[in-house]
């Protein structure tokens, strides 16, 4: 039985999980009555911020940048610490246990809300563990293949699938994650099957397909904007409705003979463990907005595929209770293992 195969379950368990999750999921109180002084001297030493995927993805890419320029701004040493593992679930329980003191932030993205829909046990609260910071940017999911696969384009790609169900090796920058349930919607609306391999994170899985072990990936578009250019992957689609600036040649799903209207946005942001002060939440996520308008930081990030984003932390929370029913609906539609 092939891994695709292993991954479906029923509808009606995908319903109790998002039974589990309250709409409040996330939501920002502004309420606290946090010392007004509370973000005075801050940060007075280093700086952690947790990415809960391996080294060499698009998330790991965005964080250096930004904790280059935080180390910069600050006069403190913003350290990148990688905990892979079990779709970012290591990491970002390691960052609800830490003391909520605005030291240790995580990096996260749409997995946060996936995964509380696809795990039946996580070492976190998600509903409470959490108080989200800042979305940082937007970017496509893209869709490339290696070239010696003789595929060319998204209409081949999607024939072979169908032709030789689990004949390509898609390599996913985790299982259940952004990429799994984008590809898996995909896979339904065209009858296209393939092999999914997961990785702990997108750069292990660009590895791979590069060195011609696996077939291909669907990726943040951010992490393979290098090797496109370079000609050693070939881009197949974006997943968004809009072309990136970044890769203009490249053409939407649904251009490329998809689905009328497939579109799959990711995002990137930071969260800090509850209980934070809101005092330094809100000197955190106004550092990270005054560094992604710095000029050379945005062209750097938009040069990557990013789009910067920015907005409050009451922005990113109701982006969150926004995007939960409809990601609950997408596993619901694709079937994707509760694990």
């Amino acid at each position: 039985m092939s891994r695709h195969r292993r991954t479906l379950f029923s509808a009606a368990t995908a319903a109790l999980a998002l039974a589990a999750i309250p709409a409040a999921i996330f939501l920002y109180s502004a309420r606290s009555h946090a010392a007004p002084d509370a973000a005075a001297g801050f940060p007075a030493k280093p700086v952690r911020i947790v990415v809960p995927v391996a080294p060499g993805g698009s998330a790991d890419k965005l964080t250096r940048t930004l904790a280059d320029k935080l180390g910069t701004l600050w006069g403190q040493s913003v350290i990148v610490e990688n905990v892979a593992g079990a779709s970012g679930t290591i990491g970002a329980g390691r960052v609800a246990k830490a003391a909520p003191d605005g030291y240790t932030l995580l990096q996260q993205g749409e997995g946060l809300t996936l995964n509380a829909l696809l795990f039946h046990d996580l070492p976190y609260d998600t509903q409470r563990s959490f108080v989200p910071v800042i979305k940082a940017v937007v970017n496509p999911q893209i869709l490339v293949v290696n070239p010696a696969t003789g595929i060319h384009s998204l209409a081949e790609y999607l024939a072979r699938a169908r032709a030789q169900p689990d004949s390509i090796s898609l390599g996913l920058p985790g299982n259940g994650g952004i990429a799994h349930v984008a590809h898996e919607i995909l896979s339904q609306e065209t009858g296209a099957k393939v092999n999914y391999i997961p990785y702990p994170g997108g750069g292990p899985a660009t590895l791979d397909v590069l060195a011609g072990h696996t077939n291909a990936t669907l990726i943040m578009l951010a992490a393979v904007t290098d090797h496109v250019r370079a000609g050693k992957l070939r881009a197949l689609a974006v997943t968004t409705s809009y072309r990136s600036p970044a890769l203009p040649e490249v053409p939407t799903v649904a251009e490329a003979g998809g689905p009328p209207g497939f579109s799959v946005e990711s995002w990137q942001g930071y969260f800090v463990p509850a209980g934070t002060p809101p005092a330094i939440v809100a000197k955190i996520n106004r550092d990270i907005q005054t560094v992604l308008r710095a000029p050379e930081v945005r062209a750097q990030l938009e040069a990557q595929g990013f789009k910067v984003a920015g907005g409050s932390p009451g922005d990113l929370a109701a982006s969150l209770q926004a995007e939960q029913p409809r990601y609950a609906q997408a596993i619901r539609t694709a079937g994707v293992a509760l694990r």
